[in-house]
């Protein structure tokens, strides 16, 4: 039986050279990444093992990452707080006392309201923050904290307004702070001898009012209404019943009143018989008396030199 031998086919020359040039570039090009990484290796703090630990640690976090995104997705972080915050119900961490700070004028009341809706609540679940909220839009309220103190207490420091003046309303009086923010309706025999604020627009001019009057320190006492006229001026009326009748603007208004101030320091005008004094016209203050006691002297004006 004759044997026949077959010969493989032999590489041809070409692939042959074309596989040799592909190896020769990628140990070229492994050999230039690896120049480059120890060049870069030279400028960075850290050393090769500690980059790796670094790369390790990236890789980690991002799969951790995800790990937390895919869990969100289901629920189960917060099937997992609301586990936590039965288990520290449990051990007796909940809402048994609200302890309330700083509260004078304000009804005490209000703020149990509020709180004492978190009673038997885990002290997980008692959301501080909105509670806070809450308080806030009380009127009496200009700052509220909210903590918890462990196991069982939830403790509210208020910070309250301060009244400082009675914005006269049509039908009611209300008193407000020193920024105009009403805190309550008051009586009249409650309102006692504060300052009371009147007109269209009053409200939003009380920090203007508190500027004119620190102008003349002296007169400020002596204050007892102020009226806001055509949303531009004001009408002040003293103590003593007499009244005076200011420019426009803030820098007219303060300099008419410490002029004013001038003439009543030297002439003792609040008291006397002039039941107003208008100052609106520049350089001039017009005195006007009723007409039974003085008539002739009604509308007398005095010049600037007589101020």
């Amino acid at each position: 039986m004759s044997s026949r031998t077959i010969k493989r086919k032999s590489t041809g020359v070409r692939r042959q050279a074309r596989s040799q040039g592909n190896r020769a570039r990628m140990k070229q090009a492994r050999s230039t990444t690896g120049a480059l990484v120890d060049w870069a290796m030279r400028f960075l703090p850290f050393t090769e093992e500690q980059l790796q630990r670094i790369f390790l640690a990236i890789i980690l976090g991002a799969a951790a990452a995800l790990a937390w995104f895919v869990a969100s997705l289901a629920g189960i972080p917060a099937m997992a707080s609301q586990q936590l915050a039965i288990l520290a119900k449990d051990a007796g961490f909940e809402v048994r006392r609200v302890e309330v700070r700083g509260v004078e004028r304000l009804n005490e009341l209000k703020v149990y309201e509020r709180v004492l809706g978190q009673r038997d609540r885990a002290m997980p679940l008692v959301d501080i923050h909105a509670l806070r909220g809450d308080l806030m839009t009380l009127s009496w309220v200009k700052d509220a904290r909210v903590s918890r103190q462990l196991p069982e207490t939830v403790i509210v420091d208020i910070v309250e307004r301060e009244p400082h003046a009675v914005l006269k309303k049509p039908d009611h009086l209300v008193l407000i702070d020193s920024a105009g923010h009403e805190l309550e309706p008051v009586s009249a025999q409650a309102a006692g001898a504060m300052l009371r604020i009147g007109g269209p627009g009053a409200g939003k001019q009380v920090e203007a009012l508190s500027t004119l009057l620190e102008a003349a320190p002296a007169l400020k006492r002596q204050v007892a209404e102020a009226e806001w006229i055509g949303n531009r001026r004001w009408n002040l009326t003293f103590k003593t019943g007499q009244m005076l009748a200011l420019p426009e603007g803030e820098d007219a208004s303060a300099s008419a009143l410490v002029s004013f101030a001038r003439l009543d320091g030297v002439n003792r005008l609040l008291g006397g018989k002039v039941a107003t004094f208008d100052m609106r016209a520049p350089e001039r203050i017009y005195l006007r008396v009723p007409p039974a006691e003085e008539p002739e002297a009604e509308n007398a004006p005095a010049t600037a030199e007589n101020r």
